[in-house]
Formats: structure tokens, C-alpha cells, sequence
């Protein structure tokens, strides 16, 4: 038995935040014009930019944080560890924010690899040597042994 969070509980967590936001995750696409013009504008780039900025700050400040996780991630119980099940630092949140972009790149594959790896870590995960677990803050849910 692992205390690992497996592919389903991580997309769950995932719609969690996105469901209670009313954040579409499809976001705007070609087949809306009124969305894309809205780019082209000074308001709409600076708008953007501030929504970019706010999502680096969430993830890197929650997952680094002492709740270890976003709270789609405290709603399904799971926290993000180092591989040793220590709090990872807002350095290594940040790392793991911008690996997720090359887990996304081709097909949502490094994201997939959460279902078929042992230790149930996507792309990001494996890049930046963070584990999801099951558990709460503080507790370190991974077993040592899988490090020998």
C-alpha cells in the first residue's frame, strides 16, 4: 500500500478549485471572437499578464506554504512533498510551476505519467523532485523505504 495520490485524485483536485471559481479550463478559444479581441487590447494584455502573475503567485505560494497544496489539493486531501516528505520551498514550487508547462507540451503526456510510474509522479514531478501524497500538512505521508 502507498500513500502516493494517484492520477484521478489529482485530476479531482484539479476541478475542485476550477468548479468553485467557475473557471472554464477550456478557457477562450478561436471559435469565440468577442475572447480574442479582448487581447488585443492594452486592458486586455495588462489583464492577462495580471491573471499569469496571480496564477505563478497561487501555486508557488500554496504549495510551498505550510497547507502544502492549493486548496483543490487540501479539499481531496493530498499535499505536495520533496522526495523525502518535506515541505518543498517556494523555489522548487516555482521550478515545478513551469515544468508542468513541458508535462502539458505534447499531449498532456508528463501529466499522464501520474497513472503508470511507481511512485505516481508526472513529468514535473520527476523534474523537480516533489511528490503528491495523500495526507495532511506537516506529516510526511511517504514511506522511507521506497528510497533505499
Amino acid at each position: 500500500m502507498s500513500n502516493y495520490a494517484g492520477f484521478w485524485i489529482r485530476v479531482a483536485a484539479q476541478f475542485v478549485i476550477y468548479s468553485v471559481m467557475g473557471i472554464s479550463v477550456f478557457g477562450a478559444t478561436s471559435l469565440d471572437p468577442e475572447a480574442n479581441e479582448i487581447f488585443t487590447t492594452t486592458i486586455g494584455l495588462v489583464t492577462y499578464a495580471l491573471v499569469i502573475v496571480g496564477s505563478i503567485a497561487y501555486f508557488v505560494l500554496m504549495e510551498s506554504s505550510s497547507k502544502q497544496g492549493t486548496l483543490g489539493k487540501m479539499a481531496v486531501g493530498i499535499i505536495v512533498t520533496d522526495t523525502n516528505g518535506n515541505r518543498i520551498t517556494w523555489l522548487r514550487a516555482l521550478g515545478r510551476y513551469f515544468a508542468k508547462i513541458l508535462s502539458g507540451i505534447v499531449l498532456l503526456i508528463g501529466h499522464i505519467m501520474v497513472a503508470f510510474t511507481e511512485r505516481k509522479q508526472g513529468l514535473h514531478d520527476m523534474i523537480c523532485s516533489t511528490l503528491v501524497v495523500k495526507g495532511r500538512p506537516g506529516e510526511g505521508s511517504v514511506d522511507p523505504t521506497v528510497f533505499d
